[in-house]
């Protein structure tokens, strides 16, 4: 199932939350990112239906994702962090099954199942007032798995969870995404969007600046300045032919490993491929240096002004 957005504007009174989005994401981990304040959680709530877009459509499948009969479709997990703090965790998400109009027995079971999944059944039993963050990041997890939906929302669903915890929810997401399901995640964290994503949504000032794979949203920036590191034998000759090329902007030498600033990158390795042949180089290493999701997003963010 896809969860579809149409020039979707959304206002706040005279601030604009998102402004002009537009995108299409079906089944697997697609990553939402941006800075706090960047337009992310209006996103997820106009994606919900909690909110109701200013301008243009959000669709869940074929239907408005404002109509009613679509929550099914949805797993949610917000990004606050209010409970019923004398519930137990078990309670709490029982409570939450049951919404869904599951019978008590059918309830339970489900409630239990999603307690497993997001390894929460040993500490079930204890009220979430005593819960640390990460413990009631899992239990926010568990309800939004109970209806077994096909489209994931889940805004900041791995703030305040160790490494460990994380690995598991990673695996869980996966898991998820293998089983056919659309799983957006929302993250400020630019380790979660390499590890974890297929795609990714770049957001700044309530913009989408670039949709699609990392490698995608790279490609768009192919005549973008970067920062190229190389290597080789004769590292001071390197340097001083990289130099002479009308791409190569400036450059730099420690402990004998070049670093050279580029103009246009596609020119450059073509550029550096000629060299190394006409002038017999053996490099030993060649790597972009800010091909990084946080790179790729410094160069974005200016153009979502």
């Amino acid at each position: 199932m896809y969860l579809t957005f149409e020039q979707v504007t959304k206002f706040y009174g005279p601030v604009i939350g998102v402004n002009d989005v537009s995108f299409r994401i079906g089944p697997g981990i697609t990553a939402l990112f941006g800075a706090n304040g960047a337009g992310k959680s209006t996103l997820m709530k106009l994606a919900s239906g909690q909110l109701r877009p200013t301008l243009g459509r959000v669709r869940i499948g074929e239907h408005s994702a404002w109509s009613a009969h679509v929550k099914r479709d949805i797993g949610y997990s917000p990004d606050i962090n209010t409970f019923y703090e004398e519930m137990s965790g078990r309670e709490f998400v029982y409570v939450m099954t049951r919404l869904y109009g599951y019978s008590r027995r059918e309830a339970r079971q489900r409630a239990e199942d999603a307690l497993a999944l997001v390894k929460m059944t040993e500490r079930a039993h204890r009220r979430i007032a005593g819960y640390s963050h990460g413990m009631r990041q899992r239990i926010k997890l568990a309800q939004a798995m109970v209806n077994d939906p096909p489209i994931y929302l889940l805004d900041e669903p791995l703030t305040g969870i160790d490494p460990g915890g994380r690995r598991a929810i990673h695996d869980l997401l996966r898991h998820l995404a293998g089983q056919g399901k659309t799983v957006l995640v929302s993250t400020h964290l630019l380790a979660e969007v390499e590890d974890l994503a297929d795609s990714i949504l770049m957001m700044a000032r309530g913009r989408v600046l670039a949709s699609g794979t990392l490698a995608e949203i790279r490609a768009l920036l192919a005549d973008d300045p970067r920062t190229v590191g190389v290597s080789a034998w004769q590292p001071r000759r390197l340097a001083s032919l990289l130099v002479g090329m009308e791409s190569v902007t400036s450059v730099d030498i420690r402990d004998d490993q070049v670093t050279a600033r580029v103009n246009h990158p596609g020119r450059f390795f073509s550029e550096l491929n000629r060299l190394v042949v006409e002038q017999d180089l053996e490099l030993t290493r060649l790597e972009t240096l800010d091909a990084g999701a946080d790179a790729v997003f410094a160069y974005l963010e200016p153009r979502g002004s």
